[in-house]
């Protein structure tokens, strides 16, 4: 037993002599962990919405070069809402440890409580800024969901680009510039007071016996986000970026590429895909159930227009509207722009008639020539 005793007494002193020498030794490498990097954002909900939008943080180094801080994800849908031909910046950002839910193909992206959409408006070769030629940012516009809902907070920049000023107040500025750095162009520019975005964002809800309204985000369909974006770094799907990112739940299948929506100005595409792209973008927001226009026969959303002329006025009457001209009998006439109210509506910048009802002032001439082609090849009414 004593035999058994001193070599086990030999093996401890031993092996805590090992343990001494190599945690002592110089020569032992001893390798940090790094902190995970943190996002400068701060969106403290009882805060918001803040005086600046430089308060938020989205930004790293000068504010109008719009380099997203870490956690800032950059997006893009397919086909996008005509807005005077601004061009826009768009962005997503969500409270660390939250994401996104995926309901269906066709229904927005149910953002967590802390979650922020940005949207910058800017133009490019502006004519009447110094210097000329120069890129001039209008405004930037958030959604903000707080625990009672989504709000609005517009910020509008100052000229010398270094900062925008909350402001929901509306107003109109003048914009000269060249499109595509060739063709002369003006507009009179909205920055959108808070009622004007509550016509496009708002759902109606039956609460007992009357009506309230919610606001919404638009865009953010996985039928709009169902394709490749170049994130500087590389190009990849966006739904599966935001799966990547932490910012979706990976628990939901890919739209299909039938029930995903293309660009508009993509004419290696079939002129349907297009044309029902385009309305999808630019009027579906109003005219579906519970929106704005939705006393009205059209349905323009993307899923509700295949192989349904009907929901897109196609042959559809128009007698219930009231100051049009008697020609304008049909939303829509085959072979005929001019006998179809669509078309009208589209190509007048008279406030009183034009559609989109928001959010433009001048004529978007590639959008008014894709609905004129696409009505010229329709069959005519039975």
């Amino acid at each position: 037993m004593k035999k058994y005793y001193a070599f086990f007494t030999f093996l401890t002193i031993f092996t805590a002599f090992i343990v001494f020498s190599c945690s002592d030794s110089e020569n032992e490498m001893y390798v940090p962990v790094a902190p995970s990097p943190t996002s400068p954002i701060t969106v403290d909900l009882t805060q918001v919405p803040y005086e600046k939008l430089s308060d938020y943080k989205f930004f790293e180094g000068e504010m109008k070069d719009q380099k997203p801080a870490l956690g800032l994800l950059p997006f893009e849908p397919a086909s996008t809402l005509f807005s005077d031909y601004a061009r826009k910046k768009r962005f997503v950002w969500m409270p660390k440890g939250t994401k996104a839910t995926f309901n269906s193909d066709i229904k927005v992206l149910e953002l967590p409580v802390g979650a922020v959409l940005v949207k910058t408006f800017y133009y490019d070769h502006v004519q009447n800024v110094s210097p000329v030629g120069a890129t001039r940012i209008v405004e930037t516009r958030l959604m903000i969901r707080k625990a009672t809902g989504w709000i609005f907070a517009n910020y509008v920049w100052n000229e010398d680009q270094t900062e925008a000023i909350y402001d929901l107040a509306g107003s109109n500025t003048h914009i000269e510039w060249k499109e595509n750095n060739t063709i002369a162009k003006s507009a009179d520019y909205r920055i959108p007071a808070e009622d004007q975005c509550i016509v496009c964002h708002k759902r109606q809800i039956q609460v007992d016996d009357h009506i309230e309204y919610t606001f919404i985000p638009i865009g953010i369909k996985p039928q709009n986000l169902n394709f490749a974006y170049n994130y500087g770094t590389g190009s990849k799907n966006q739904l599966a970026k935001w799966v990547e990112e932490g910012y979706l739940d990976s628990n939901f299948t890919m739209p299909t590429e039938e029930h995903s929506t293309i660009d508009y100005r993509d004419d290696s595409k079939s002129l349907d895909l297009r044309v029902r792209s385009y309305v999808d973008a630019n009027c579906s927001h109003c005219h579906q159930d519970e929106r704005h226009c939705d006393y009205r026969p059209m349905r323009f959303a993307f899923n509700e227009t295949a192989n349904n002329p009907a929901h897109m006025g196609v042959c559809v009457e128009t007698e219930d509207m009231q100051g049009f001209e008697p020609a304008l009998a049909r939303i829509v006439t085959p072979t005929n722009k001019f006998k179809s109210m669509l078309y009208h509506r589209l190509n007048t910048v008279n406030p009183a008639y034009r559609m989109p009802l928001q959010g433009r002032t001048i004529i978007h001439e590639e959008g008014v020539a894709l609905i004129e082609l696409w009505i010229n090849s329709l069959e005519p009414c039975p």
